[in-house]
């Protein structure tokens, strides 16, 4: 049912924007007084333009204020917003609410394969040491020539471009049926950024990040879902670039252009 609040000055009732009712279920959960998590429904009033960000807003600040959740810059930017809605890890500052069924009740969960802190939240510790363990940053013994700067060229960077636009949300890694069963498998989003470096013609440190992601928890566990590749945010191709890497680990070497 579709209600309109006759507002003046209100530019989306201007222009003839019907608000609507929306229901959310949202699986809860509060380690003091739970000891399993509880789904939770709250009616919420919505313009086709709100996001679910926007929704889980409004049921915190009007309905129930222990609702916790992360989110920081709403713009698909930080990542901190990842969650399950309708089954699918999204970003919740980019899903809007016009693209899902309103029909039908949006359920929103923590993202799995996590340990769950409260609510939404779920502890990203495990997430970071696995990335920190595949040393995300440049490995270089020498200053650039002139102490000025290190040259590339373009071939040279688009062999990597695709995968320096992870944002660490963690939506990928937390999409793998492998990482759901094995919390010491690295995860896509740690391979990704070992990929970033790996193909980097100005970085040396391949080998090693190889050696480290030749391993049973390595690159190998990769089942080639495409899971991940389906729910980044970013649209990384998250599955090629972990075939590369694959590649890059049997070769020896990762397969750079000369200039």
């Amino acid at each position: 049912m579709t209600t309109m609040t006759e507002e003046p000055g209100n530019p989306s009732i201007e222009a003839g924007i019907a608000a609507f009712t929306v229901t959310l279920i949202i699986r809860r959960f509060d380690p003091e007084t739970m000891s399993e998590p509880i789904w939770q429904d709250f009616d919420v009033e919505m313009y086709p333009t709100d996001r679910v960000l926007d929704a889980l807003h409004k049921i915190k600040w009007e309905q129930d204020g222990s609702l916790s959740f992360r989110r920081s810059c709403a713009h698909g930017i930080c990542g901190s917003d990842a969650m399950r809605i309708n089954g699918r890890n999204r970003l919740a500052c980019k899903t809007l609410i016009k693209d899902l069924d309103i029909s039908q009740p949006i359920y929103v969960e923590a993202i799995k394969g996590l340990p769950l802190e409260k609510d939404l939240i779920v502890d990203m510790e495990p997430f970071f040491a696995s990335y920190r363990e595949i040393q995300p940053f440049l490995i270089a013994s020498k200053e650039p020539k002139d102490g000025k700067e290190r040259i590339q060229s373009v071939a040279q960077r688009a062999v990597f471009d695709d995968t320096t636009k992870c944002i660490l949300c963690a939506a990928c890694t937390s999409s793998c049926p492998v990482f759901w069963t094995d919390g010491q498998y690295f995860g896509p989003a740690a391979i990704v950024n070992a990929h970033r470096f790996i193909f980097d013609s100005r970085d040396e440190g391949a080998a090693v990040r190889l050696d480290i992601l030749n391993d049973k928890e390595g690159v190998w566990r990769c089942r080639t879902t495409f899971n991940c590749s389906e729910a980044c945010p970013r649209g990384i191709e998250v599955t090629k670039a972990i075939a590369e890497v694959k590649n890059a680990v049997l070769s020896g070497r990762p397969s750079i252009p000369t200039a």
